[in-house]
């Protein structure tokens, strides 16, 4: 009998009731894979990403936490940080910063599990797996859930798209650096090895 092969998309959607804790249980009994789940019960499984997006995310993580170790105003999280949001929702940004009095209310196993909130920063680096609606869905997620700032860095269109609540969204087209505005405050973000 011969083998059949099965390609499977790089990001899979499906609809499966979880728990909290089974969800938590299959993150991390899958490490080589990157989960998340919708506020409407979407498990969404994701392949980890490629070399240049992951040089990429890893330089937008090296300039915030750099930024964020000589103010020491929050914490800061990689891609692999997940959240839970108050509708529900299970995400991990490709980067966010939260602030500290807020990471502070937050009991150690909360602090160990996906901290249930939503970071008061965040970014989304769209990679070749990604698409601009879904990317910009979850940008407006972040919002409704109580994010103040928010970075979609789209590198094939160099453009970033800044969110933010009661706002319209702002898009700056082939900038060099993009400032985190109030929110971080003196943080701005050199756009050269993003691009």
């Amino acid at each position: 009998m011969e083998a059949t092969t099965i390609y499977l998309p790089p990001r899979l959607e499906l609809k499966i009731e979880l728990t909290d804790e089974q969800f938590w249980q299959l993150c991390q009994n899958n490490d080589d894979l990157r989960f998340e789940k919708t506020a409407t019960g979407e498990l969404i499984i994701m392949s980890p990403t490629g070399s240049i997006t992951s040089d990429r995310n890893s330089d937008l993580n090296f300039q915030l936490r750099a930024w964020n170790r000589q103010n020491n105003l929050g914490k800061v999280f990689d891609s692999n940080g997940g959240f839970q949001l108050p509708n529900g929702a299970k995400l991990a940004p490709d980067s966010s910063w939260l602030k500290m009095d807020r990471w502070d209310a937050l009991t150690p196993e909360e602090q160990n599990k996906f901290a249930p909130l939503c970071p008061d920063f965040v970014v989304e680096l769209i990679s070749p797996s990604d698409t601009l609606p879904k990317t910009r869905e979850k940008m407006e997620e972040y919002m409704d859930n109580g994010a103040q700032l928010g970075w979609l860095i789209n590198r094939k269109q160099r453009q970033v798209e800044i969110y933010g609540p009661n706002r319209e969204v702002e898009i700056l087209d082939n900038p060099q650096t993009v400032s985190g505005e109030n929110i971080l405050p003196g943080f701005v973000l050199d756009l050269a090895t993003i691009w």
